[in-house]
């Protein structure tokens, strides 16, 4: 039985919009706005969150989850470059934060439910499993973020966006009168807002970047790097070494502290294997035809999914794939339905 349903209320349109729709179905409803430990001295203060939940006749509690956020989020990130992979923080953000600490205190707060403003479905199948499906909106559709909720957190998720665009939430939004306090649209690393990758790691955490060589498939050497975390897989820019075509990174091999690189025709893979597996639909019984999503701005294609145990899978594509990067996520699609999602090992 759905009782009050909690709001994570960011500032951004999305959140409010959620709320809003909430609202006009007559539900009881509270806002939750949690502090990471990074805001800068732009992010709205105490008193304009507040007022935002006079602008949407709610109140909003302010949640202190910094020590949580490093722990979980920050500290996963900076260990992912250390061991040579490209982390996706809100893979984690998402199960561990938001749906993991802040619906914790909304549950305590008395709420039933928690809704984000994430464009994305969660349907329940008349065997009482959750099914999560892609937003309706093709270029917001945010699935590929919450592919890691288990079936307890998809539970008590809401979101009230699925099922629209995004013009259609910015002419409600409008038509309501809402002011968001502030308009960027979310990015994917939050906590990182005034500095490169690279510049946060060297300051907030105890990375000690080496140089090492640049060398190309075979092993010849090509050049210098300065360190292994200015770089991933698929990446062109920055290489900085004269060749007769661009070079991109292949492989980023710490045992050696090597950047292996290579020209664009060798970066082509015909598979991957991925680990951590939350199989959202059930453990596949053997191999199925899926279409897998590399990389969230990366459109899902063809592949084969053969599982290895309860939370491993090999990939094989149909058509061989650039930058398959490790340390991203590889989530599996049949049609509009997230079937599971997991860590991308090697390819």
């Amino acid at each position: 039985m759905i009782g009050p349903i909690a709001i994570a209320v960011s500032g951004g349109i999305d959140s409010l919009v959620s709320a809003c729709l909430l609202k006009q179905q007559g539900i009881q409803t509270f806002g939750l706005h949690f502090l990471t430990g990074y805001e800068t001295t732009v992010d709205p203060p105490y008193e304009k969150i507040h007022a935002l939940g006079r602008q949407l006749g709610m109140p909003i509690t302010v949640i202190d989850l910094k020590a949580q956020f490093k722990a979980r989020v920050v500290d996963y990130f900076t260990a992912a470059y250390q061991i040579g992979k490209t982390p996706n923080p809100c893979l984690v953000c998402n199960p561990a934060i938001k749906f993991g600490a802040l619906l914790a205190q909304a549950r305590k707060l008395g709420a039933s439910h928690l809704a984000t403003g994430h464009y994305a479905r969660v349907e329940a199948d008349p065997r009482g499993r959750y099914r999560l499906r892609r937003g309706l909106d093709e270029k917001k559709d945010q699935s590929y973020f919450l592919s890691r909720l288990d079936q307890d957190q998809l539970a008590r998720a809401i979101f009230p966006l699925g099922v629209l665009t995004k013009d259609q939430v910015r002419a409600l939004a409008a038509k309501q009168g809402l002011q968001p306090l502030t308009r960027q649209e979310s990015q994917d690393v939050c906590f990182i807002r005034d500095s490169t990758y690279a510049d946060f790691l060297i300051r907030h955490s105890a990375f000690h970047p080496l140089p090492g060589d640049i060398v190309d498939t075979v092993g010849n050497r090509v050049g210098i790097h300065s360190g292994l975390h200015q770089y991933t897989v698929g990446q062109r820019r920055g290489i900085n070494c004269p060749a007769s075509q661009a070079y991109y990174v292949i492989r980023i091999d710490t045992r050696f502290n090597r950047l292996v690189v290579g020209f664009k025709d060798e970066q082509h893979a015909t598979g991957c294997r991925v680990t951590d597996i939350n199989w959202i639909a059930g453990v596949p019984e053997g191999p199925l035809a899926v279409d897998t999503r590399i990389r969230y701005r990366h459109r899902a294609v063809p592949a084969r999914v053969s599982p290895l145990g309860q939370s491993s899978a090999e990939v094989k594509f149909d058509q061989p794939q650039t930058a398959v990067t490790p340390g991203q996520g590889a989530v599996f699609y049949r049609g509009d339905e997230v079937l599971g999602g997991g860590w991308i090992e090697n390819s």
